[in-house]
């Protein structure tokens, strides 16, 4: 598979044409980024660790036989990805309340959850991603109100599996930000990345964070947390001590 030219570069990610028709190869970048990039930093083995769990995440998703766009990882910072016209929303999920959810609603971070939590974000970078509700969707033609259902019931089939997936490695799935894309066909799949940046993990016996709250809160070394969440999933199990 050759690289070609560039068609975006985001801020820990570059994503390039490649010489296969509707194939995009993704480059993860050693950058770590918070506060809409406020806060910037260069880590270097920061991408392979993001290109690596995301891979795995995405094979265990396909498993499944939930639709997505990853194809393959072909080195330790890149992977294959089906082309797709990415609508321009984040789609959280919490299980269990923290960060701007606690913020916003003076819930108690840590505090479990009912049930699943779908919240969605405009993703728009000079409105600082604001939240939005499923009529906004629709008045900014995101998504249709079929599409707006597919999109929850997809995010809650990807909850249910990364849940039961992290709990094998005593790591509870806090909350995590998905996005989708729409094929040439218009069908929609999960796009983008799974990792410990879109991902808010805990360990479940100590509760210490095993994500990018590492980076934001200055909690300590990022690039040890995340190899810790790597080495968990390829250990199945057999988890190390950071």
């Amino acid at each position: 598979m050759k690289r070609k030219s560039l068609l975006y570069e985001g801020k820990a990610k570059k994503l390039f044409q490649t010489n296969q028709e509707n194939v995009l190869l993704v480059e993860y970048l050693d950058q770590a980024t918070a506060l809409n990039g406020l806060k910037k930093d260069a880590v270097v083995g920061k991408g392979q660790m993001n290109n690596q769990i995301t891979a795995i995440l995405f094979e265990k998703i396909t498993e499944k036989g939930i639709a997505n766009h990853f194809i393959k990882k072909i080195s330790k910072t890149e992977q294959l990805v089906q082309a797709v016209t990415m609508l321009p929303l984040e789609i959280v999920v919490r299980n269990i309340a923290a960060g701007s959810f606690s913020k916003r609603l003076d819930v108690t971070e840590g505090t479990a959850l009912p049930f699943a939590i779908i919240e969605f974000y405009y993703k728009e970078d000079r409105l600082d991603d604001p939240i939005i509700n499923e009529d906004h969707i629709k008045v900014l033609e995101i998504a249709s109100d079929v599409e707006i259902r597919e999109i929850k019931n997809l995010a809650l089939q990807i909850n249910q599996v990364l849940k039961e997936l992290f709990a094998m490695i005593a790591i509870d799935l806090v909350d995590f930000k998905i996005e989708v894309g729409r094929t040439t066909e218009g069908k929609l799949l999960l796009a983008d990345e799974i990792s410990p940046d879109t991902c808010r993990l805990w360990d479940k016996e100590t509760n210490a964070h095993l994500d990018k709250d590492v980076y934001r809160r200055d909690l300590g070394d990022l690039i040890s947390v995340y190899r810790e969440v790597l080495q968990r999933l390829e250990n199945k199990g057999e988890s190390s001590c950071i």
